[in-house]
């Protein structure tokens, strides 16, 4: 069900200023949520302060006010994965920043909207990405997006102009640029950003990766002129 605001107009919780400015989502998946801390300091380093734990990784909801209170306002975290309303409502109650889900389900997302929080759910093809972003989503998450790649978010604003889009699924660092270029409001990384850093891996390696990233995403709004 749609909320509208006093106007009668759909109300749509707006993307955060960190993701604004940003413009890149770093995606956690871990033996266990523990894990978690030395990895975001590392991505912090690198400038990445969108953080998203997955629902798929054990530990979540014990670690998510214990990594809130150690990063305060220092970066936002948001919860993944979610599946259910039942989840994204406990997610918001231990205070995550934004919620987003790899599938279009109503429940989850009026959920969020009920609540004033971003939201970001998953789809594929037009008729689920129009239906979440109908809903109030504040972007809709283009996923598995490397099936389809950056020409299918350029595609989607002619009959859909106003619509938000994040890419997930698939998306390579040096594919970030094209995405940018094709309207994505953020791209978001999971494998090629983190690596192996959840395996002992180099965290000075994450750090570089992550300040590239930021270096690609700030060049190339640069060059379109700082659009958004």
């Amino acid at each position: 069900m749609q909320r509208l605001d006093d106007q009668g107009i759909l109300f749509r919780p707006a993307p955060s200023a960190v993701l604004t400015d940003t413009r890149v989502v770093a995606v956690l998946r871990a033996a266990h949520a523990k894990d978690y801390a030395p990895v975001i300091e590392a991505l912090q380093r690198g400038g990445v302060v969108s953080i998203e734990l997955t629902l798929s990784t054990p530990g979540v909801w014990d670690e998510l006010p214990r990594l809130q209170e150690r990063f305060g306002d220092a970066l936002e975290i948001g919860v993944g994965t979610v599946t259910a309303a039942a989840e994204a409502e406990t997610a918001l109650d231990l205070g995550a920043a934004y919620i987003v889900t790899p599938v279009t389900d109503p429940d989850v997302i009026t959920a969020c909207v009920r609540r004033g929080v971003a939201v970001y759910p998953g789809g594929l093809t037009p008729t689920e990405l129009h239906a979440g972003w109908k809903l109030g989503a504040t972007a809709v998450k283009v996923f598995p997006a490397s099936t389809v790649g950056p020409g299918y978010v350029s595609q989607l604003r002619g009959p859909f102009p106003d619509i938000r889009v994040i890419p997930s699924g698939g998306v390579d660092i040096d594919d970030v640029p094209d995405w940018i270029r094709a309207g994505a409001l953020a791209v978001s990384l999971g494998g090629p950003l983190l690596g192996d850093a959840f395996k002992g891996g180099d965290l000075q390696g994450l750090t570089a990766r992550a300040r590239r990233v930021r270096d690609l995403i700030d060049q190339t709004a640069n060059q379109l002129g700082g659009t958004r």
